[in-house]
Parts: C-alpha cells; structure tokens; sequence
C-alpha cells in the first residue's frame, strides 16, 4: 500500500498537482497511508474525515436530497464526496471512500459495500456522479481487512486515472520531442 501511495505521490509531485481526500469507513486510513510516505507534504493538501452522514453533506457539499433517498453507502454520493473534498482543500485532485465495514449492515447495505471515488482535473465537469470515477466493491472478510481493502482500492483506482492522464501526456510530449511526427 505505501509503495502505491508512494507511485501516486510521485506522479502528482511530477504533474505540479495536489491530492485532497474524504473518508467515512476507512477513518484516516488513507491520509495516514499518503503521509507515511517522505515528502508527502510535497502535493498532499489534507483529509476530511466525514464519518457521520451529515458531515458529508455539511463539510463536502454531497447533495442532502440523495442522502436521504440512498443513504451514504452510495456511488454518487462517494463521486460527491470526492468533489466536494477537492473544491474544499483548494486540490486538484480528490479521493474519496463510504461504505459499510462492520459488523452490521447500515441503510440496508451489507457489510463489505464499498464505493472508492476520483475527482481531478479532467472530471470536474463530466459526469453524471457529479465528476469522477466511481469503483463500486463487494469485499469479504471482517472490519480491518475491508477497511484496508478499501484503502488499496481508492489509491489504486487514483493510480490508474494518474498513469492514464500521464501515458496521455508522455505521448504528446514525444510528439513534440520527435518533431511532431
């Protein structure tokens, strides 16, 4: 997990852009997995750790009117959140995870429901989730090992957006590199 945190800390660091975060079942899990990382404070610009559903409304601006149609396990509410936690911190990018880790289920979700969200640059204006890439999880075992799953899930599926954009950017650049052909 560091070393994925590590890889998306490098490429934010090489793109001169900055990650917030917005948690609910993981706690902190993935600010504290970011900030183990030396020179986190490169492009790391802070978390917010909405665990009761009205903070995820109050603080990330998650439309009232879906939490309470859906509840906060919810993969519109997780691309909210994400939104929300960029605009919030000033960041380029946002990440965020809800879901249920246990024991019990909550709004009718079973344990192991899981949304992990992206927000950046590309996505702020697309989108029906309100900007961003939602991955939507089922994961077994108990409270610990869903609550890291969803960790590795939400900075993987950050990872992924960040290569893509990069791979896209590498080409354009050997484009001109290469004379433009």
């Amino acid at each position: 997990m560091t070393s994925t945190a590590a890889d998306v800390l490098r490429l934010l660091a090489v793109r001169g852009e900055t990650l917030a975060v917005a948690e609910s079942l993981t706690g902190g899990l993935v600010a504290a997995a970011i900030t183990a990382v030396p020179g986190a404070s490169n492009a790391f610009r802070g978390s917010v750790t909405a665990y009761a559903t009205e903070l995820k409304q109050q603080l990330l601006g998650v439309d009232a009117t879906l939490l309470d149609q859906r509840g906060a396990v919810d993969a519109q509410v997780a691309a909210q959140m994400a939104d929300g936690v960029r605009k919030a911190l000033g960041a380029d990018w946002g990440i965020s995870t809800t879901g249920v880790a246990g024991p019990e289920e909550q709004d009718g979700r079973p344990v192991g429901t899981v949304h992990v969200a992206v927000a950046g640059p590309s996505t702020a204006d697309s989108g029906a989730f309100g900007g961003g890439k939602v991955s939507s999880l089922r994961l077994n075992g108990g409270r610990t090992e869903i609550r890291m799953e969803s960790v590795r899930s939400v900075l993987a599926l950050l990872l992924e957006e960040l290569a893509g954009e990069q791979t896209g950017n590498e080409r354009a650049q050997d484009t001109e590199q290469n004379g433009g052909t």
